[in-house]
């Protein structure tokens, strides 16, 4: 089998700040050994598309951009590596798993769905093979995100994690908001755990002064990667954004829309003046 590599890193081309800005979910170049019965269409609407590309002037700004190449479809990286659907597999996983709501919903570790009442595989997997995802793909991209992590709060006493990610425009069945229209942003920070609330309240207000409706917590509170990485009392802030596809793409053609260029100025906006709150927080003393 073939391996593809797991994720692309963006080193800051100006000086750089402690920000980490990641996008787990807008890969789409699949393993070999990825074979779903699901059609590419219902695929695609798992995927977080060119969210890498919204987000892409951030190195520019002095952030270290994290991108994965490999679908959420085949391996989620932003769900817990226990958070498995043992009815999914061929015989028992070799620990205690702890699924989640995710997985009950059909969205965990494995999907189950692609969409509602349409099953990822027609086929159970072997724990080994899912075993083999978590090694070659799951790990490497969780291993380079936390090295970087570490390497700026080393550097600065403080590392701001900017976890990235799209919505569809209404929510679904597999969803906790079906049917429901969505803001044009949502922050989250997992109720103030992973981020101080003051942060995260920045964070919402600066796109909210550029018109856009804001929710924090709402629909979404932050999945396993600003969970596993976000200690605010250690200087430690991972905040989850969620922009709504249509902003910025066509969702019934997976296309970038007229306005594409407009959210990606904006997004290297967001970066440029968070690089600048968050050097006026180390300043005062209450980055922490």
């Amino acid at each position: 089998m073939t391996a593809i590599r797991p994720c692309s890193i963006v080193e800051p081309s100006s000086a750089a700040v402690g920000i980490v800005v990641d996008s787990p979910h807008s890969g789409m170049v699949w393993p070999d050994d990825f074979t779903p019965a699901a059609s590419r269409e219902a695929i695609l609407t798992t995927w977080d598309a060119f969210v890498d590309e919204l987000w892409g002037d951030a190195p520019a700004a002095g952030a270290t951009l994290l991108a994965a190449h490999f679908p959420r479809a085949y391996v989620d990286v932003n769900r817990a590596a226990d958070d498995i659907d043992p009815e999914l597999l061929t015989e028992p996983w070799p620990v205690p798993l702890s699924p989640t709501d995710f997985t009950r919903r059909g969205m965990g570790l494995i999907r189950r769905n692609a969409l509602p009442d349409v099953p990822m595989y027609d086929r159970k997997l072997e724990p080994a093979e899912v075993a083999q995802r978590i090694i070659t793909y799951y790990r490497p991209y969780r291993d380079a995100l936390k090295g970087r992590l570490d390497a700026l709060h080393e550097r600065f006493g403080v590392v701001w994690h900017i976890n990235c990610h799209s919505m569809k425009s209404r929510g679904n069945a597999m969803n906790v908001d079906n049917g429901a229209a969505r803001p044009d942003f949502v922050v989250s920070d997992r109720h103030a755990t992973t981020a101080a609330a003051a942060h995260t309240a920045w964070v919402a207000e600066w796109f909210r002064k550029r018109g856009h409706w804001v929710t924090v917590n709402e629909p979404y509170q932050g999945g396993d990667l600003v969970r596993s990485f976000g200690a605010p009392v250690l200087g430690r802030h991972s905040i989850q954004v969620e922009i709504n596809r249509a902003l910025y793409m066509d969702e019934a053609a997976f296309a970038r829309g007229a306005r594409f260029g407009d959210v990606r100025a904006l997004c290297g906006e967001f970066v440029r003046a968070l690089s600048e709150y968050a050097g006026g927080q180390r300043g005062s003393g209450s980055a922490r």
